[in-house]
């Protein structure tokens, strides 16, 4: 039997219990790094033509007396002073990368492969464009936090030039008194070390790591793998307990510029990353929400196999997912198109909560709920027959107009913390009293 979610009589159904924070989180184009330079991006992608571009470029350095060179670097250094970190050990790194494109060539000086280093790279804004559908998770480290309040991370999807996605990453703190705050973002952005890449028959499975001293704003994972090469898209981070111990896993959309397909990537500290692709027929399709534990011995997944509706999928093997089951369908007027899942589920005392995105006319987005039971979660107890949080007239215009989405919320105290993007552009928060949401279920 399925309770649909009633408004209080005579009000909006989201003005009985969604608090709309004063905080926007807005894409910041002066935030860059440095990345490989075509044509010459990666030198196991360079055809002929781009190979002989490459040696062309460094003739032309190769030609230039010591002094020139040297002047040339300099320059270089004080151009970009202050807006990266080791720029001269990031050319000499690029400049080996590059070797197997090169023709023959005379050993190189110090100044001279720095300097054919930095002609191979370019600064890349990674969110020029948007910075928009959040997850959030309680951070790993808590000390310090005042009594009652609750310090979170935030995953973001950033977008640069060529519509290009990458995942960032804030910080932030809920207050006992529910409003929440944001620290600022470092002026540095850095890549992490790629330390091991193993192939393999689907896709190549990948460890990351960024260096503990750099704050968690600055680390920003970009594409590694073919599979991913157009974008890691819509990461939905959970915090999964197993026996005791915590992970962080978030599964996200790989692009590859004309096929997607879903990935897993997960972490315990934010430091350090393994990003591994997902094996089945679930996995072929976006938008896979991971359970935040087993259940009945077994990992749990919500996902939209045919987008169009939602299924539950169980697995032994958190990396490969078949079957499923339906499990919610398009009801009612603002979900007619489709829906989806907007993160993992929540663990309350009454059952798991779902939320959820629809799409009703002119494509507009809107975020609902549902409510699934906590032993077995196809049974649905309740569910939204209106929108928890639609697009406002200040939140319509933008990338993609007329959406508000999220990649996953958290509980805290009598609240649920929902980190929400606006029009594929930017971020917001609302905040939603558990008990008044639940008395609406009834």
């Amino acid at each position: 039997m399925q309770y649909p979610l009633r408004p209080i009589e005579g009000t909006p159904l989201h003005a009985t219990f969604l608090n709309r924070q004063a905080l926007h989180l807005r894409p910041d184009p002066a935030r860059v790094i440095v990345r490989p330079f075509k044509p010459a991006t990666e030198p196991r992608d360079l055809n002929p033509t781009d190979k002989s571009r490459a040696n062309h470029i460094v003739e032309r350095v190769l030609n230039l007396d010591a002094e020139e060179a040297a002047h040339q670097l300099a320059d270089v250094l004080e151009n970009f002073a202050g807006r990266h970190r080791n720029l001269l050990e990031t050319f000499e790194l690029r400049a080996d990368e590059m070797e197997q494109a090169l023709a023959a060539h005379c050993s190189f000086t110090r100044v001279q492969r720095q300097l054919i280093g930095a002609y191979f790279m370019n600064e890349y804004s990674f969110e020029a464009s948007a910075l928009f559908n959040p997850s959030i998770v309680a951070h790993p480290d808590q000390s310090g936090t005042p009594a009652g309040s609750l310090r979170f991370i935030l995953s973001l999807r950033a977008v640069g030039e060529g519509h290009v996605s990458s995942l960032t990453f804030r910080t932030g703190t809920v207050a006992s008194d529910g409003s929440i705050d944001v620290e600022p973002t470092v002026r540095l952005a850095s890549s992490p070390q790629i330390r091991h890449l193993i192939p393999g028959p689907i896709g190549d499975e990948v460890e990351l790591a960024f260096r503990p001293d750099h704050d968690i704003s600055e680390r920003v994972i970009f594409p590694v793998t073919a599979s991913q090469s157009h974008g890691i898209e819509d990461a939905r981070f959970v915090e999964f307990i197993d026996g005791g111990r915590k992970t962080y896993y978030a599964t996200y959309t790989a692009y590859q510029g004309t096929a997607i397909r879903s990935e897993l990537i997960e972490t315990g500290d934010f430091i350090s990353f393994r990003m591994s692709p997902l094996h089945g027929a679930a996995a072929r399709n976006k938008g896979m929400a991971l359970f935040p534990r087993r259940i009945d011995g077994k990992f749990a997944m919500i996902a939209r196999q045919d987008n169009e509706n939602l299924y539950l999928f169980y697995s032994d093997d958190l990396y490969r997912w078949e079957g499923g089951q339906a499990l919610l369908k398009p009801q009612f007027p603002w979900e007619f198109v489709q829906i989806g899942n907007c993160g993992s589920p929540i663990e309350l005392e009454e059952g798991w909560l779902l939320l959820t995105h629809g799409v009703g006319p002119v494509r507009k987005y809107s975020i609902g709920a549902a409510l699934l039971d906590k032993c077995d979660p196809s049974k649905v107890l309740a569910r939204s027959s209106e929108p928890l949080l639609r697009p406002e007239p200040s939140e319509r215009e933008g990338y993609v107009p007329n959406v508000v989405y999220t990649c996953g919320a958290i509980a805290h105290n009598d609240r649920i913390i929902l980190p929400y993007a606006v029009s594929d552009t930017y971020s917001h928060f609302a905040t939603m009293k558990v008990s008044a949401l639940l008395q609406a279920m009834t």
